[in-house]
């Protein structure tokens, strides 16, 4: 289901911190997707630049992104000369993919504890600000081992929720909280040695020069440096076990 834009965050970006409305995931995403392209989002540059950067992505590759949204990561592998296919529970988040240069036909609304794929059909799937939405993590990695052979999970840092950060979103005057679940990092790991994956790496990363400029944007510089301080995002790359 994409991403969220912590209240840090917001606040550096010129984002007046009104008082929130508590939203289920799935009524905040529907309310979400008109504008959610055009929302600065620190948080996904920071995500996106940190994955470019392991070039994880070639010609050729079969890639599921599963939690798809708007379709931002499935463009991304497709300009890589990917072979790509999308997954996810917001029907308005899927319509807006399918409008996208290339991806019409690429998308179908689905749970991602119930993937409409066979076994080892692609090669890498993405779960992007996905698995916090999910209340059983183990079933959605159990899943996502069944499809793909090498997983990429990135989430908001547990040390941004324990700063306060919220998954939050404005539309007009209204501020929306989205429900979530707060999966330790430990679970996370427990639960992808349970079904078979080891991991191969793992980033957990602050702000960085880079994201100054979304600050920037919104008026807000003096706030960078804080936002700086504290890990906003947990980035972990598993591969299937061989047996």
């Amino acid at each position: 289901m994409g991403a969220e834009i912590c209240v840090a965050a917001q606040a550096a970006l010129g984002e007046p911190l009104i008082s929130a409305t508590e939203i289920s995931a799935a009524d905040g995403f529907r309310l979400w997707a008109d504008c959610y392209d055009e929302t600065p989002n620190p948080l996904l540059a920071l995500e996106m630049r940190l994955l470019a950067e392991k070039n994880l992505i070639t010609p050729g590759m079969r890639v599921l992104d599963a939690g798809s949204g708007t379709g931002r990561w499935m463009s991304r592998a497709q300009r890589r000369g990917a072979h790509v296919f999308g997954i996810d529970a917001c029907h308005e988040m899927v319509l807006r993919a399918e409008r996208k240069t290339g991806l019409r036909g690429r998308s179908a609304i689905a749970d991602i504890c119930s993937i409409p794929l066979g076994d080892g059909a692609v090669d890498l799937a993405i779960c992007s600000f996905t698995l916090g939405y999910v209340s059983r993590p183990a079933a959605s990695l159990q899943e996502l081992a069944r499809v793909s052979q090498h997983i990429i999970v990135s989430d908001l840092h547990p040390d941004a929720v324990c700063a306060g950060w919220s998954r939050s979103f404005r539309s007009g005057h209204q501020r929306y909280e989205l429900a979530h679940f707060n999966h330790h990092v430990d679970e996370l790991d427990r639960c992808a040695g349970e079904t078979g994956l080891d991991r191969v790496w793992r980033i957990e990363a602050s702000f960085g020069e880079p994201e100054r400029e979304l600050f920037a944007r919104g008026g807000k510089t003096d706030a960078f440096d804080e936002a700086c301080s504290v890990r906003a995002v947990l980035i972990t790359l598993w591969q299937k076990r061989s047996d």
